[in-house]
């Protein structure tokens, strides 16, 4: 279920609500994220169109910086961890942008995630993935004793053997 991007909009294409110093900007086309920006006191003398620019303005703003940005996967070396428990979300979250994970199932046959001396159930470790919605995610599964190191990489069909 891919999510639609927000896009530049004319005033006509969204509406505005205003919140104090925030307005909530709303696209009229379905599946489209709405925006809640913070503008502050000054949201008191913008019109309507005013506020549509800036909200425009801020997704230029965000193309550009998205252009140059390279994606480097942070793999935390072995020996530290590489999930934390962070107390004010209630729960895991990555530490880089490459978990090494063990899969096991309980006694009840569901699934448990393994990362460092953690078992995830299920249910964790999908809220910590969380942590980054809207990313994509690739997942490579490796003999246990291997998950340290990137497998042999073959874009085909599956074989029987495979």
């Amino acid at each position: 279920m891919k999510r639609r991007d927000r896009y530049i909009a004319r005033p006509d294409e969204v509406t505005v609500t205003r919140d104090g110093e925030s307005a909530l900007i709303e696209y009229l086309e379905k599946g489209i994220p709405s925006t809640n920006l913070t503008i502050g006191p000054r949201i008191q003398q913008m019109t309507d169109g005013d506020i549509v620019d800036l909200h425009n303005e801020c997704l230029r703003g965000q193309a550009l910086l998205a252009a140059s940005y390279k994606h480097v996967a942070v793999e935390i070396p072995l020996g530290s961890p590489q999930i934390k428990y962070e107390k004010r979300s209630n729960q895991w979250v990555p530490r880089g942008k490459v978990l090494r994970c063990q899969i096991e199932d309980d006694e009840n046959g569901e699934l448990v995630v393994g990362i460092d001396d953690q078992e995830l159930t299920l249910e964790a470790f999908g809220r910590m993935l969380t942590t980054y919605a809207g990313w994509g995610m690739r997942i490579e599964i490796v003999p246990d004793d291997a998950i340290h190191r990137r497998p042999t990489h073959e874009v085909r069909e599956p074989n029987e053997e495979s």
